[in-house]
Formats: C-alpha cells, structure tokens, sequence
C-alpha cells in the first residue's frame, strides 16, 4: 500500500494527506436537484427498474438534446438515472421538460421509499435462466404493498426491496432488507434482514410463497414496524432486533435453512 501511495504522489507530484476518518451512514440514490461546489446542477430521477420507455424516453431524449455539448447522463447502481452537470442557465428547461413528460424526481412523483429502493433483474422473458417474473412483476408487488405502507404511515421510509429470476441473482436479492428468488412462475422464496446500509445478508424467512401469500405475510410485519420501531431504525434492522428471522452472521450461510 505504501508503495502504490508513493507511485500515486510521484504522478500527482505532492504528497496526499493522512486517510480521514469515514462512515457510511445511507445508500442509495439521491433525487431530485442537487447543487456542487462547482456551480452546476445535477438532478435524480426514478426509472423503474432501469427500463426507459414511452414519456420518459421521450423526455430524456430532448433533455439530451438540450445539453448537447455540456451535462451528461450518469447510470447508477440501482437502476436510476443521474441528469449531471446542468448550468445554471439550462436548469429551468430541463425542469420543464421534466415536468411535461413526467419524469419522476420529487418525493410526490417517485411514490414512496419502497419504490425508489426497488432493483429487480431483466428475467422473464429476456433471460433462459430465469425461473419466474422479476423486471415486469416487481413494480406491480410495490404497488400492492404501497398501499400497505401507507396504511401504516410508512409510505415515505426507504426499504430496499430488490428481486430475481433465479438463484443466479443478479437483481441482489441477498443485499436487500426484502429479497426475492423465482423459484417457478408466480413463486418466490422470501429473505428479510438485510440492512439498509448494504453491511449485512439477509435471512431465509419463507418458501415458495405467491403474491396473495407475500402480502399477508408482510403486512403485520409493516404494521409492527410502524409501532415498534426506534428513531432512525430501518426495517431490517427492526426484523432483527424484533426476532422475526435470526442476523446472517456469514456468507457462507447464506444458502442454507435457518431456523427463523
């Protein structure tokens, strides 16, 4: 390491300060505007599950088009889209476009915290591996739970929920405070537990379940949270402490049938 520091500062010519001390204390994305030290404007916005279509293409073709030869678009790891390096004298037009092809940017317009932390993988009918629906379907689950959510006055907490077509799992299902595998059309093994933050796996908690049966297994569980829950604890965090599944101490344990 010492080494590779001091090839760094002969590049650089001067020495890089001592490491400072530093916490990761949230993930995921940031919406909406966003100003940087160096004048220009960036700006979140929600693409469900990554799949730019209809209006929203539409819109972010003419925000590119205004842009043209300064601002970018960034992809970022949840499927989202980061709109960058905006000058001052461009963001009312992009706000404006924005606006009339309704793309989603604000905390009215990306619904709530569970849809602006969903991350699914392509699946049917894209992937041959894929066991059930996960890029089509986990929008429409959201949606159910949504209203859940705010029945219990939690439509605004973020909670990660992610999804996949296969034990291959590329929409990360283990990293997310719900996770979903397709076991076969219409079923999906269900793990709770992992933490927001992204530091722990998540834990077995049912098999085989369909939609009806994810439902009325989550919804006591969001109504316990709503009430149990301590300041700042995220809902991963509270399945833990509440005992609903045990903490997943290893990777290496992962696969395998805890007692929950």
């Amino acid at each position: 390491a010492q080494w590779y520091r001091e090839q760094v500062e002969s590049v650089l010519g001067k020495k890089l300060e001592e490491a400072r001390p530093y916490k990761f204390e949230s993930r995921g994305d940031l919406y909406g505007w966003h100003k940087t030290e160096d004048n220009l404007w960036h700006c979140g916005c929600l693409v469900p599950i990554g799949r730019v279509k209809e209006q929203c293409r539409i819109g972010l073709a003419k925000i590119a088009e205004e842009l043209k030869g300064g601002g970018g678009f960034r992809m970022t790891c949840n499927q989202q889209v980061l709109i960058a390096d905006i000058p001052e004298a461009k963001k009312d037009k992009v706000q404006a476009l924005l606006n009339e092809y309704k793309i989603a940017h604000t905390p009215e317009t990306t619904v709530s915290g569970l849809r602006r932390n969903m991350v699914a993988c392509v699946a049917l009918p894209t992937c041959p591996l894929a066991f059930a629906e996960a890029e089509r379907y986990l929008p429409t689950l959201v949606g159910r739970l949504e209203v859940v959510l705010e029945r219990c006055g939690l439509r605004e907490r973020d909670i990660t929920i992610r999804m996949t077509g296969c034990p291959n799992s590329c929409g990360r299902p283990s990293m997310a405070e719900i996770g979903f595998i397709g076991k076969a059309p219409g079923t999906y093994n269900m793990y709770l537990g992992g933490d927001f933050v992204g530091h722990r796996l998540n834990t077995l908690f049912a098999e085989s379940v369909t939609e009806d049966q994810i439902i009325a297994q989550l919804t006591p569980l969001f109504s316990r949270y709503s009430k149990e829950r301590e300041k700042s604890e995220a809902f991963g965090d509270w399945v833990i402490r509440a005992g609903i599944v045990k903490p997943m101490t290893h990777g290496r344990h992962w696969w395998t049938i805890p007692e929950v």
